[in-house]
């Protein structure tokens, strides 16, 4: 059963977008993330590797920090976590342990989606499944990181 509306996804994928940007004004990879309960923005996320010289500063490990202290616990059961680029194996295990019922993603990840792209960290075989939506303001993701890293490669 898919819960949230196109609008809703769109809404919230718009925010994730936002944050994105905030993290390519950083020099970071563009990626931001939101997570939702009953309608309501509990964290926010986005890349945030460089600056903190730490390869957990990933945009969804970001947001389910801030979601599980907003709620006082690890659980996320209730929680849609909107996301600019799908999740890495590292996020996806993190999505999977914190029980986010619902995961919302822009752009594939052909190199390291873990969502469907390369693997799918629902088959693992323990662990609840999250329902994943793709291709949500996918052109709009995707154009961030080409044109992030497109900017990466002519200044070098």
């Amino acid at each position: 059963m898919r819960s949230g509306s196109d609008k809703d996804d769109i809404i919230y994928m718009r925010e994730a977008i936002a944050l994105a940007r905030e993290a390519e004004d950083c020099g970071e990879v563009p990626v931001g993330c939101v997570i939702v309960r009953d309608g309501k923005i509990l964290s926010r996320g986005r890349n945030a590797r460089e600056k903190e010289k730490n390869a957990l500063c990933h945009a969804e490990i970001t947001a389910i920090d801030g979601a599980c202290r907003a709620l006082g616990g690890w659980r996320l059961t209730d929680c849609t976590l909107y996301v600019t680029l799908e999740p890495c194996p590292m996020c996806a295990g993190a999505i999977i342990n914190a029980r986010i019922k619902r995961v919302v993603f822009g752009a594939k990840d052909a190199a390291a989606g873990a969502l469907g792209s390369v693997l799918d960290m629902r088959s693992y075989p323990t662990g609840p499944r999250p329902e994943v939506t793709s291709g949500v303001l996918a052109d709009e993701c995707a154009g961030l990181l080409r044109g992030f890293f497109a900017k990466r490669r002519a200044e070098e």
